[in-house]
C-alpha cells in the first residue's frame, strides 16, 4: 500500500496505516463484531487538522469515516480502505459557570464531560454510559437520564464548530447558519463534522438519587404495568428505563 501521509498537507496530528504500531488499536470500536481496516487514521490534533484530512479525503476520493469519543455501536467510526477522522485528540473542556455553558471538543466522551460540569453544581443531559462520546449522542438527539427535566442534549446546544464536506470551518447557531444549526440537533453525524460542542448547563448535585431494581422475569409484566403507571404522572425530574433481560 503507498504511503498516503505525503499527501496530507498541512496536517499536524499523527497518522496511521496498515503496519504502523497502534493500528489496530486505534481501529477498534466498541462493537467487537466491526473489523474493518481503514487505509489511513488521521489523529486530530486541532480542527484545522480535521479541515486538512477533509480536503485531503476528497482530494484522494477516499471514503471518510469520523471517529469520535465513544462506541460506533454500528461501526460507522470504520470504513474499509477509506479515511478515519480520529477526533479522540479533540478533548478540551471548558465550564464557565457564570453563563452556565460548556465548550467541549468532539472527541471527549460524556465520563470526561460530567466529570467537568459537576466541579460546578451543573448538568446537562448526556449518555447512560460514560464512555459514550459527545458526538454521536448529541448529533443524534441525545436521550439520558435527566432528559425529563432539562430535554434531550440536542436541546441544550447553543453552538456548534463544524468542519464542512469541503473542508471548511463554520459556526453554526440560532443566528450563524441557522439551517445547519437545525439539521445539526438530532440529525445525525452526515452534515458536518463538529470539532466543538457549546452547551447549556443546568444546576444539578452534588447529590443526585439513583439506582437499579432487579425482577425476576415471571413478574415481567407486573413491573411493566407499574412503571406506565409511574411515569404517567411522574414529575420531569424523575426518569426511569425498562430493561427486559435474557441471560
Amino acid at each position: 500500500m503507498s504511503d498516503l501521509r505525503t499527501e496530507l498537507v498541512g496536517f499536524t496530528g499523527t497518522t496511521l496505516q496498515p503496519g504502523d504500531a497502534g493500528y489496530d488499536e486505534a481501529r477498534s470500536v466498541f462493537n467487537g463484531m466491526i473489523d474493518r481496516r481503514p487505509a489511513i487514521i488521521a489523529r486530530c490534533a486541532s480542527t484545522a487538522d480535521v479541515a486538512a484530512a477533509v480536503r485531503f479525503g476528497r482530494a484522494e476520493g477516499l471514503t471518510i469515516s469520523v471517529y469520535g469519543g465513544g462506541h460506533s455501536v454500528t461501526g460507522a467510526a470504520v470504513a474499509d480502505d477509506g479515511l478515519c477522522i480520529d477526533l479522540r485528540g479533540l478533548k478540551h473542556l471548558a465550564v464557565d459557570p457564570a453563563t452556565r455553558t460548556l465548550r467541549a471538543g468532539g472527541g471527549c466522551n460524556w465520563g470526561e464531560v460530567d466529570a467537568a460540569t459537576q466541579e460546578h453544581g451543573l448538568a446537562v443531559t448526556g449518555g447512560r454510559v460514560p464512555t459514550t462520546g459527545i458526538g454521536g449522542l448529541a448529533l443524534g438527539s441525545g436521550s439520558g437520564w435527566l432528559e425529563r427535566a432539562f430535554g434531550f442534549t440536542c436541546d441544550n446546544l447553543l453552538e456548534a464548530e463544524v468542519v464542512t464536506a469541503s473542508g471548511e470551518v463554520v459556526t453554526a447557531s440560532e443566528s450563524q447558519n441557522p439551517d445547519l444549526f437545525w439539521a445539526l440537533r438530532g440529525g445525525g453525524g452526515n452534515f458536518g463534522i463538529v470539532t466543538t460542542f457549546t452547551l447549556r448547563l443546568h444546576p444539578l448535585g452534588p447529590i443526585v438519587w439513583g439506582g437499579m431494581l432487579v425482577y425476576p422475569g415471571f413478574r415481567g409484566a407486573e413491573v411493566m404495568k407499574a412503571y406506565r403507571d409511574f411515569v404517567a404522572t411522574a414529575p420531569t425530574g424523575r426518569s426511569a428505563l425498562v430493561i427486559l433481560r435474557v441471560d
